[in-house]
């Protein structure tokens, strides 16, 4: 998707709606998933990331700078979709919908950051690997869940597995942690799911050395893939 054309989606107001917010993801495939270090890098890296065709990034909050790193991008790039990530407390959450994510993932499912979320009006995944928690997840009312760490818990095989009692309820997953350039086809093929996130597009010490170049270049290729078997 051309930045231009996300721009104007992301500014639709029905664009704020959470399913919508996933319909975009859904489109673009891949998720950057980043650790910044100095809130000073986060506006230099929304921009390349957009400008090589890949507006979003999930920015998680394992670092000091999370939070103003997320406020820089919102401040700077309102049409960016901005997402953090790591929520795994209540306070977290709310610190992620104030400082201006769009959308905010966790890797497990907590009911407090589900709440949460809801009362801040901030779409939200939570995670799942094991079929209970896709099922504590579906009964949180979450029909995107964050599926991690993806090789670790048996990446492809393990969500075939888990399409077969729960692909009629519509829930999809993001896989992330295990996922690569080799492989992400592979996944987004996959009919349960919308998207992947992808740490091997903006590392860490990428990020801190300013490689922008570098970022640009992974990021175009990540750009190119499409989802190939997600349901509507």
């Amino acid at each position: 998707m051309a930045a231009a054309d996300f721009a104007e989606t992301a500014t639709d107001p029905a664009a704020q709606d959470g399913a919508d917010v996933f319909d975009v993801i859904g489109r673009l495939a891949v998720v950057p998933v980043v650790e910044i270090d100095d809130a000073a890098s986060a506006v230099p890296l929304a921009r390349t990331l957009a400008d090589a065709g890949l507006p979003v990034v999930e920015v998680t909050f394992r670092t000091p700078a999370a939070r103003a790193a997320v406020a820089a991008i919102a401040a700077e790039l309102p049409d960016f979709l901005l997402g953090a990530g790591t929520l795994i407390t209540a306070d977290m959450v709310v610190a992620a919908a104030q400082a201006g994510a769009r959308f905010g993932v966790s890797p497990g499912l907590s009911s407090a950051c589900v709440t949460a979320a809801a009362e801040h009006g901030l779409p939200f995944v939570p995670g799942a690997v094991t079929p209970s928690e896709v099922g504590g997840c579906l009964e949180a009312g979450a029909k995107r869940v964050k599926f991690f760490p993806a090789g670790a818990y048996g990446g492809v095989a393990t969500l075939k597995a888990l399409d077969g009692p729960f692909g009629w309820t519509g829930v999809q997953f993001m896989p992330t942690g295990g996922v690569r350039p080799d492989n992400a086809a592979e996944y987004l093929g996959l009919p349960n799911v919308f998207a992947v996130g992808g740490t091997w597009i903006a590392p860490r010490a990428d990020i801190v050395a300013g490689n922008w170049d570098a970022i640009a270049e992974r990021a175009r290729a990540a750009a190119s893939l499409r989802p190939g078997g997600a349901r509507p």
